[in-house]
């Protein structure tokens, strides 16, 4: 079924009609888009902070916030005021250019990698044709920042957090693009915009997640580590090393380090819809319920419910698995730094290769169902 909508040309189209010519049209449309993206994932982002306020108190039996606006969904915006007001203080012996550098290193590229997601057929900022390794490329640059952060700092327990953070990251990195690794072959393509098309046609039976089930929870759990959550938070354990390589950092690059973290969590659980869950695809073909409705699939009604559908169906997957990310976090213990390696070293990295040599296997004796 053909989505219809073609962000770029609906927004010329749009603004040709104000009387505006194409060309300014053209060139208005260049920031149109990084303005979305940041919108969209600073809003993302405020949905998390509330989520898991209200997540943590129910899991420990407390009322959670409740002051700032209806059921306190203000309280991130509040929280947000108070970090940008609060003073910005640099350590003595610090390296002021390092030190200010790193938090940007970390929220940057998370940012960045918001072009690649699509939330329906042509509603997406840039289709890629490497899409996928864009990602991964640009997650393999928050590690210098956190290092950077630490070593800048002119702090032991920062240093330690900032190597811990590096050494997680590449402990975990690999089994995760081992992963993504063989969605690609199955798909053929980089582009996330064809990866979700391959799962098209079938509705929930045809999603990643049947074919790639050791790759599903191998993403997933390497997804965490990246995002420094629980059970994997050790580069700023506070019991441990002193809150690691935040330590020394205060009022608004502070918060810098948190809004990378969160806005890296809503990125995966995106990236995850997409990789496994068939992206804005709805759980039925909705090509094969028009046919038997009798409904043409070029009517223009047809075309916006189905986009509609698709921006819905990509968030409401994304927010399920961030839920769960936040439910663990409150659930489940703190691993040590040699487990968390072990895991990383002993268990993923062999697991995801045998997958991935499993997954060519399978491509060449079943090409229908594997993509071949």
């Amino acid at each position: 079924m053909n989505s219809g909508i073609d962000l770029q040309a609906s927004f010329i189209e749009s603004l040709n009609q104000l009387g505006i010519p194409s060309g300014a049209a053209k060139a208005l449309w260049i920031p149109f888009p990084s303005f979305l993206m940041i919108i969209g994932a600073t809003v993302g982002v405020l949905v998390v902070v509330w989520l898991e306020r209200k997540i943590s108190a129910a899991a420990q039996q407390r009322i959670g916030p409740e002051y700032a606006g209806p059921l306190g969904v203000l309280q991130p915006v509040a929280d947000g005021i108070k970090l940008v007001f609060k003073e910005d203080v640099i350590p003595a012996k610090a390296d002021p250019w390092l030190f200010t550098l790193g938090p940007v290193l970390v929220v940057l590229p998370v940012f960045v990698s918001y072009l690649i997601v699509p939330f329906g057929q042509n509603l997406v900022i840039t289709d890629l044709n490497v899409g996928i390794f864009f990602w991964i490329a640009l997650s393999s640059i928050a590690p210098i920042g956190l290092l950077m952060a630490g070593y800048a700092s002119n702090n032991k327990y920062s240093l330690l957090g900032g190597l811990r953070a590096a050494a997680q990251s590449i402990s975990y990195e690999i089994p995760l693009a081992l992963s993504v690794l063989a969605i690609v072959m199955m798909s053929n393509s980089l582009s996330t915009i064809d990866i979700v098309e391959q799962q098209s046609g079938y509705g929930i039976l045809g999603w990643n997640i049947w074919r790639q089930p050791v790759g599903f929870f191998i993403f997933w759990i390497a997804a965490l580590a990246e995002c420094e959550r629980l059970p994997f938070d050790l580069p700023e354990a506070e019991e441990e090393i002193v809150a690691g390589y935040q330590t020394e950092y205060a009022g608004m690059k502070f918060a810098l380090f948190y809004l990378g973290s969160y806005v890296n969590l809503v990125l995966s659980a995106l990236v995850f819809a997409i990789l496994y869950l068939g992206g804005w695809e709805f759980p039925v073909p909705l090509d094969k319920l028009a046919e038997w409705l009798g409904v043409s699939e070029d009517s223009s009604w047809l075309q916006v419910i189905t986009a509609s559908l698709g921006i819905t169906m990509t968030v409401l997957k994304a927010y399920f698995l961030v839920f769960i990310a936040v439910l663990m976090r409150w659930t489940v213990p703190r691993v040590r730094i040699d487990q968390l390696l072990d895991l990383g070293w002993k268990f993923l990295l062999p697991v995801s290769l045998v997958n991935l040599l499993l997954t060519a296997a399978l491509k060449l004796a079943f090409p229908v169902a594997f993509g071949g």
